[in-house]
Protein backbone atom coordinates (compact mmCIF):
# COMPACT_ATOMS: atom_id res chain seq x y z
CA UNK A 1 0.00 0.00 0.00
CA UNK A 2 1.56 3.82 -0.91
CA UNK A 3 2.07 5.99 1.58
CA UNK A 4 -0.92 8.96 1.14
CA UNK A 5 -0.50 12.56 0.91
CA UNK A 6 -2.75 13.48 3.96
CA UNK A 7 -0.43 11.45 6.15
CA UNK A 8 1.92 14.23 5.90
CA UNK A 9 -0.75 16.50 7.94
CA UNK A 10 -1.31 16.05 11.85
CA UNK A 11 -4.17 13.40 11.51
CA UNK A 12 -4.15 10.78 9.60
CA UNK A 13 -6.91 8.11 8.71
CA UNK A 14 -5.52 4.86 10.53
CA UNK A 15 -5.31 3.12 7.13
CA UNK A 16 -3.07 5.31 5.51
CA UNK A 17 -0.90 5.38 8.89
CA UNK A 18 -0.88 1.28 8.13
CA UNK A 19 0.12 2.08 4.96
CA UNK A 20 3.17 4.49 5.45
CA UNK A 21 4.30 2.03 7.96
CA UNK A 22 4.18 -0.64 5.48
CA UNK A 23 5.77 1.53 2.73
CA UNK A 24 8.44 2.73 4.37
CA UNK A 25 9.42 -0.98 6.02
CA UNK A 26 9.78 -1.64 2.15
CA UNK A 27 11.95 1.03 1.07
CA UNK A 28 14.05 -0.15 4.35
CA UNK A 29 14.41 -3.25 2.90
CA UNK A 30 15.38 -2.24 -0.77
CA UNK A 31 18.09 0.28 0.77
CA UNK A 32 19.80 -2.74 2.47
CA UNK A 33 19.44 -5.23 -0.40
CA UNK A 34 21.22 -2.28 -2.69
CA UNK A 35 23.88 -1.59 0.48
CA UNK A 36 24.45 -5.30 0.77
CA UNK A 37 24.68 -5.65 -3.25
CA UNK A 38 27.18 -2.37 -3.10
CA UNK A 39 29.46 -3.97 -0.60
CA UNK A 40 29.57 -7.41 -2.22
CA UNK A 41 30.75 -5.56 -5.79
CA UNK A 42 33.41 -3.52 -4.08
CA UNK A 43 34.89 -6.63 -2.35
CA UNK A 44 34.47 -8.58 -5.63
CA UNK A 45 36.62 -5.81 -7.46
CA UNK A 46 39.24 -3.92 -4.96
CA UNK A 47 40.65 -0.62 -6.13
CA UNK A 48 43.65 -0.95 -8.91
CA UNK A 49 46.67 -0.26 -7.58
CA UNK A 50 48.60 3.05 -8.73
CA UNK A 51 51.36 1.86 -9.96
CA UNK A 52 49.48 -1.91 -11.61
CA UNK A 53 49.56 -2.64 -15.37
CA UNK A 54 46.02 -2.20 -14.38
CA UNK A 55 45.91 1.36 -13.79
CA UNK A 56 48.41 1.71 -16.97
CA UNK A 57 45.61 0.28 -19.31
CA UNK A 58 42.54 1.80 -17.45
CA UNK A 59 44.04 5.63 -18.21
CA UNK A 60 45.31 4.65 -21.97
CA UNK A 61 41.66 2.98 -22.19
CA UNK A 62 40.29 6.90 -21.57
CA UNK A 63 42.17 7.82 -24.96
CA UNK A 64 43.17 10.98 -23.37
CA UNK A 65 45.39 13.72 -24.24
CA UNK A 66 48.66 11.69 -23.07
CA UNK A 67 49.76 7.98 -22.46
CA UNK A 68 50.85 6.12 -19.46
CA UNK A 69 53.16 3.79 -18.88
CA UNK A 70 55.44 2.11 -16.17
CA UNK A 71 57.88 4.61 -14.76
CA UNK A 72 58.30 2.95 -10.96
CA UNK A 73 57.87 -1.14 -11.67
CA UNK A 74 60.31 -1.42 -8.82
CA UNK A 75 59.68 1.67 -5.77
CA UNK A 76 57.18 1.09 -2.97
CA UNK A 77 54.21 3.30 -3.33
CA UNK A 78 55.64 5.39 0.41
CA UNK A 79 58.32 5.96 -1.95
CA UNK A 80 56.39 7.86 -4.47
CA UNK A 81 54.43 9.82 -1.83
CA UNK A 82 57.58 10.68 0.01
CA UNK A 83 58.72 12.80 -3.42
CA UNK A 84 55.71 15.42 -3.35
CA UNK A 85 57.32 17.12 -1.02
CA UNK A 86 56.12 20.90 -1.79
CA UNK A 87 53.67 22.89 1.20
CA UNK A 88 51.08 24.61 -1.27
CA UNK A 89 49.36 28.19 -0.86
CA UNK A 90 52.31 28.91 1.65
CA UNK A 91 54.14 32.64 1.96
CA UNK A 92 54.03 34.88 -1.03
CA UNK A 93 56.37 36.90 -2.52
CA UNK A 94 55.68 39.92 -4.00
CA UNK A 95 54.28 39.94 -7.30
CA UNK A 96 56.59 41.06 -10.76
CA UNK A 97 54.04 42.13 -13.36
CA UNK A 98 55.56 41.64 -17.12
CA UNK A 99 54.28 44.38 -19.32
CA UNK A 100 53.46 43.46 -22.75
CA UNK A 101 54.94 46.45 -24.54
CA UNK A 102 55.81 44.99 -28.13
CA UNK A 103 56.71 41.69 -26.98
CA UNK A 104 55.65 38.92 -29.42
CA UNK A 105 54.62 35.78 -27.74
CA UNK A 106 55.47 32.30 -30.00
CA UNK A 107 53.43 29.73 -30.29
CA UNK A 108 55.75 27.64 -29.07
CA UNK A 109 59.05 28.00 -26.83
CA UNK A 110 61.86 26.34 -25.72
CA UNK A 111 64.32 27.91 -23.61
CA UNK A 112 66.69 24.85 -24.54
CA UNK A 113 66.52 25.93 -27.71
CA UNK A 114 66.22 30.07 -26.99
CA UNK A 115 69.48 29.46 -24.55
CA UNK A 116 71.58 26.42 -26.29
CA UNK A 117 75.16 27.08 -24.55
CA UNK A 118 73.40 27.01 -21.01
CA UNK A 119 73.58 23.15 -20.62
CA UNK A 120 71.45 23.77 -17.29
CA UNK A 121 68.44 23.77 -19.13
CA UNK A 122 68.87 20.18 -20.32
CA UNK A 123 69.92 18.67 -17.61
CA UNK A 124 67.18 16.31 -15.15
CA UNK A 125 68.16 15.86 -11.28
CA UNK A 126 67.02 13.22 -9.21
CA UNK A 127 65.89 14.11 -5.55
CA UNK A 128 66.08 10.58 -4.40
CA UNK A 129 63.95 9.46 -1.57
CA UNK A 130 63.20 12.79 -0.07
CA UNK A 131 60.83 15.57 -0.51
CA UNK A 132 62.92 18.00 -1.89
CA UNK A 133 61.08 19.20 -4.90
CA UNK A 134 60.49 22.54 -3.51
CA UNK A 135 64.58 22.63 -3.51
CA UNK A 136 65.02 21.38 -7.06
CA UNK A 137 62.63 23.58 -8.67
CA UNK A 138 64.33 26.65 -7.16
CA UNK A 139 68.09 25.71 -7.78
CA UNK A 140 67.42 24.38 -11.12
CA UNK A 141 65.71 27.46 -12.81
CA UNK A 142 68.21 29.21 -10.94
CA UNK A 143 71.04 27.20 -12.48
CA UNK A 144 69.54 28.19 -16.05
CA UNK A 145 69.11 31.72 -14.91
CA UNK A 146 72.63 32.85 -14.24
CA UNK A 147 73.96 31.58 -17.39
CA UNK A 148 70.73 33.36 -19.29
CA UNK A 149 71.80 36.04 -17.37
CA UNK A 150 75.46 36.29 -18.36
CA UNK A 151 74.96 35.77 -21.38
CA UNK A 152 76.75 31.75 -21.01
CA UNK A 153 79.81 33.50 -19.49
CA UNK A 154 79.01 31.66 -15.82
CA UNK A 155 77.91 28.16 -16.07
CA UNK A 156 76.97 26.12 -12.94
CA UNK A 157 74.87 24.17 -10.93
CA UNK A 158 73.02 25.70 -8.02
CA UNK A 159 73.45 23.02 -4.82
CA UNK A 160 70.17 21.50 -3.81
CA UNK A 161 72.00 20.12 -1.09
CA UNK A 162 73.05 23.81 -0.19
CA UNK A 163 69.05 25.05 0.14
CA UNK A 164 68.05 21.76 1.62
CA UNK A 165 70.37 21.21 4.51
CA UNK A 166 70.83 24.67 5.08
CA UNK A 167 67.04 26.90 4.47
CA UNK A 168 65.74 26.39 8.10
CA UNK A 169 63.01 29.20 6.91
CA UNK A 170 61.94 26.70 3.56
CA UNK A 171 59.96 24.26 5.67
CA UNK A 172 61.57 20.57 6.78
CA UNK A 173 63.87 19.68 4.41
CA UNK A 174 62.73 16.11 2.73
CA UNK A 175 59.96 16.68 4.65
CA UNK A 176 58.71 19.15 2.30
CA UNK A 177 59.31 23.14 2.05
CA UNK A 178 58.11 26.72 0.49
CA UNK A 179 59.61 27.51 -3.01
CA UNK A 180 58.92 31.15 -2.47
CA UNK A 181 61.25 30.59 0.95
CA UNK A 182 63.79 29.07 -1.52
CA UNK A 183 64.04 31.46 -4.07
CA UNK A 184 64.16 34.41 -0.43
CA UNK A 185 66.92 32.25 0.91
CA UNK A 186 68.83 32.63 -2.39
CA UNK A 187 68.60 36.65 -2.15
CA UNK A 188 69.29 37.01 1.52
CA UNK A 189 71.72 33.85 2.22
CA UNK A 190 73.14 33.20 -1.29
CA UNK A 191 73.74 29.08 -2.64
CA UNK A 192 77.07 27.50 -3.51
CA UNK A 193 77.44 25.00 -6.46
CA UNK A 194 76.62 21.32 -6.47
CA UNK A 195 75.86 18.50 -9.19
CA UNK A 196 74.45 15.82 -9.01
CA UNK A 197 74.56 12.66 -6.60
CA UNK A 198 78.63 11.33 -6.19
CA UNK A 199 79.37 13.98 -9.43
CA UNK A 200 82.42 15.98 -7.20
CA UNK A 201 81.01 18.74 -9.11
CA UNK A 202 80.90 21.90 -7.34
CA UNK A 203 81.36 22.81 -4.03
CA UNK A 204 78.60 20.75 -2.22
CA UNK A 205 76.99 17.79 -4.33
CA UNK A 206 73.67 16.17 -3.72
CA UNK A 207 74.72 13.12 -1.13
CA UNK A 208 71.16 11.39 -1.46
CA UNK A 209 71.60 8.52 -3.52
CA UNK A 210 69.08 8.07 -6.41
CA UNK A 211 67.29 4.82 -6.32
CA UNK A 212 66.03 2.10 -8.77
CA UNK A 213 62.82 2.75 -10.31
CA UNK A 214 62.76 -0.07 -12.75
CA UNK A 215 63.03 -3.87 -12.54
CA UNK A 216 66.54 -4.05 -13.94
CA UNK A 217 69.48 -1.76 -12.74
CA UNK A 218 72.47 -1.22 -10.49
CA UNK A 219 70.77 1.79 -8.08
CA UNK A 220 69.06 0.13 -4.76
CA UNK A 221 65.62 -0.08 -4.71
CA UNK A 222 62.97 3.23 -3.82
CA UNK A 223 61.80 2.14 -0.15
CA UNK A 224 60.91 5.37 0.66
CA UNK A 225 63.03 5.00 4.38
CA UNK A 226 66.06 6.91 2.90
CA UNK A 227 66.85 10.67 2.42
CA UNK A 228 67.07 11.96 5.74
CA UNK A 229 67.55 16.00 5.51
CA UNK A 230 71.60 16.23 5.54
CA UNK A 231 73.19 18.26 7.89
CA UNK A 232 73.67 22.06 6.80
CA UNK A 233 77.77 22.28 6.35
CA UNK A 234 79.39 25.42 5.88
CA UNK A 235 82.22 24.37 3.74
CA UNK A 236 82.80 22.72 0.44
CA UNK A 237 83.76 18.71 -0.19
CA UNK A 238 87.89 18.45 -0.09
CA UNK A 239 89.52 19.99 -2.89
CA UNK A 240 87.31 22.15 -3.97
CA UNK A 241 88.21 26.13 -4.72
CA UNK A 242 86.98 28.35 -4.10
CA UNK A 243 85.99 28.51 -0.25
CA UNK A 244 82.05 28.06 0.94
CA UNK A 245 81.73 31.81 1.17
CA UNK A 246 83.27 32.78 -2.01
CA UNK A 247 81.52 30.03 -4.00
CA UNK A 248 78.13 31.65 -3.24
CA UNK A 249 75.97 33.02 -5.54
CA UNK A 250 73.14 35.43 -4.59
CA UNK A 251 69.72 36.75 -6.05
CA UNK A 252 69.26 40.13 -6.57
CA UNK A 253 65.41 39.69 -6.93
CA UNK A 254 62.86 36.80 -6.07
CA UNK A 255 59.11 37.00 -6.74
CA UNK A 256 55.84 35.86 -7.60
CA UNK A 257 54.30 35.53 -11.04
CA UNK A 258 50.61 36.27 -11.62
CA UNK A 259 48.77 33.35 -12.40
CA UNK A 260 48.09 34.32 -15.66
CA UNK A 261 49.34 32.40 -18.33
CA UNK A 262 50.42 35.14 -20.13
CA UNK A 263 52.10 36.78 -17.71
CA UNK A 264 53.82 33.58 -16.72
CA UNK A 265 54.96 33.18 -20.66
CA UNK A 266 56.80 36.27 -20.61
CA UNK A 267 58.46 35.34 -17.47
CA UNK A 268 60.07 32.65 -18.98
CA UNK A 269 60.55 34.26 -22.31
CA UNK A 270 62.44 37.28 -20.78
CA UNK A 271 64.08 35.79 -17.85
CA UNK A 272 64.38 31.99 -18.42
CA UNK A 273 62.53 28.92 -16.65
CA UNK A 274 60.53 29.36 -13.63
CA UNK A 275 59.84 27.65 -10.53
CA UNK A 276 56.08 25.92 -10.60
CA UNK A 277 54.16 23.83 -8.06
CA UNK A 278 50.87 21.75 -8.38
CA UNK A 279 48.61 18.81 -7.10
CA UNK A 280 49.59 15.54 -8.08
CA UNK A 281 47.17 13.08 -8.60
CA UNK A 282 48.24 9.23 -8.86
CA UNK A 283 47.71 8.87 -12.36
CA UNK A 284 50.76 11.54 -12.67
CA UNK A 285 53.58 8.88 -11.69
CA UNK A 286 52.36 6.97 -14.97
CA UNK A 287 53.20 9.89 -17.21
CA UNK A 288 54.62 9.09 -20.59
CA UNK A 289 53.99 11.46 -22.99
CA UNK A 290 51.33 13.58 -24.63
CA UNK A 291 49.51 16.58 -22.37
CA UNK A 292 49.07 15.86 -18.61
CA UNK A 293 45.74 16.15 -17.51
CA UNK A 294 44.14 14.48 -14.08
CA UNK A 295 41.87 11.54 -15.39
CA UNK A 296 42.01 9.43 -12.50
CA UNK A 297 43.85 8.35 -9.23
CA UNK A 298 43.73 9.81 -5.28
CA UNK A 299 45.70 13.21 -4.52
CA UNK A 300 49.14 12.50 -3.52
CA UNK A 301 50.62 16.30 -2.38
CA UNK A 302 52.01 19.51 -3.97
CA UNK A 303 54.76 18.80 -5.89
CA UNK A 304 57.63 21.52 -6.97
CA UNK A 305 59.25 21.52 -10.84
CA UNK A 306 60.86 23.64 -13.51
CA UNK A 307 58.73 25.10 -16.17
CA UNK A 308 61.22 25.79 -19.38
CA UNK A 309 58.40 26.67 -22.06
CA UNK A 310 54.87 25.73 -23.75
CA UNK A 311 53.10 24.69 -26.93
CA UNK A 312 50.50 23.43 -28.10
CA UNK A 313 50.51 18.69 -28.93
CA UNK A 314 47.11 18.12 -31.40
CA UNK A 315 45.69 21.86 -30.51
CA UNK A 316 45.44 21.40 -26.46
CA UNK A 317 48.51 23.44 -24.93
CA UNK A 318 50.70 22.95 -22.87
CA UNK A 319 53.29 23.89 -20.50
CA UNK A 320 56.90 22.16 -21.14
CA UNK A 321 58.12 21.03 -17.60
CA UNK A 322 61.30 19.59 -16.47
CA UNK A 323 60.73 17.30 -13.26
CA UNK A 324 63.16 15.80 -10.77
CA UNK A 325 62.49 11.88 -10.83
CA UNK A 326 65.52 11.23 -12.66
CA UNK A 327 65.67 10.92 -16.72
CA UNK A 328 63.98 7.46 -16.90
CA UNK A 329 60.57 8.63 -15.58
CA UNK A 330 58.25 10.02 -18.15
CA UNK A 331 59.06 12.02 -21.29
CA UNK A 332 63.49 11.38 -20.58
CA UNK A 333 62.57 13.09 -17.26
CA UNK A 334 60.94 16.27 -18.60
CA UNK A 335 56.87 16.05 -19.44
CA UNK A 336 53.52 18.59 -20.86
CA UNK A 337 50.64 19.34 -18.68
CA UNK A 338 46.99 21.34 -19.66
CA UNK A 339 48.40 25.09 -20.08
CA UNK A 340 45.60 28.11 -19.59
CA UNK A 341 43.03 26.56 -17.32
CA UNK A 342 44.95 26.19 -14.06
CA UNK A 343 44.87 22.73 -13.93
CA UNK A 344 45.93 21.23 -10.70
CA UNK A 345 46.92 24.59 -10.09
CA UNK A 346 49.86 24.67 -11.94
CA UNK A 347 49.60 28.05 -13.09
CA UNK A 348 48.92 29.60 -9.27
CA UNK A 349 52.22 28.69 -7.60
CA UNK A 350 55.17 30.15 -10.41
CA UNK A 351 57.95 32.21 -8.47
CA UNK A 352 61.41 33.30 -9.96
CA UNK A 353 64.13 35.85 -9.27
CA UNK A 354 67.17 37.64 -11.28
CA UNK A 355 70.34 36.90 -10.37
CA UNK A 356 72.82 39.35 -9.14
Amino acid sequence: MAACPSCYKLKCPSNCIAGTILHQGNMWRESLLLLAAGLSLSLAKPPIHPLSTEMVDHINKMNTTWRAAHNFQKADYSHVKKLCGTFLKGPKLPVMVQYADNVWLPKNFDSREQWPDCPTLKEIRDQGSCGSCWAFGAVEAISDRVCIHSNAKVSVEVSAEDLLSCCDACGMGCNGGYPSAAWEFWTGEGLVSGGLYNSHIGCRPYTIAPCEHHVNGSRPPCTGEEGHTPKCISMCEPGYTPSYTQDKHYGKTSYSVLSEPEQIQMEIYKNGPVEGAFTVYSDFVLYKSGVYQHVSGSMLGGHAIKILGWGEEDGVPYWLCANSWNADWGDNGFFKILRGSDHCGIESEVVAGVPK
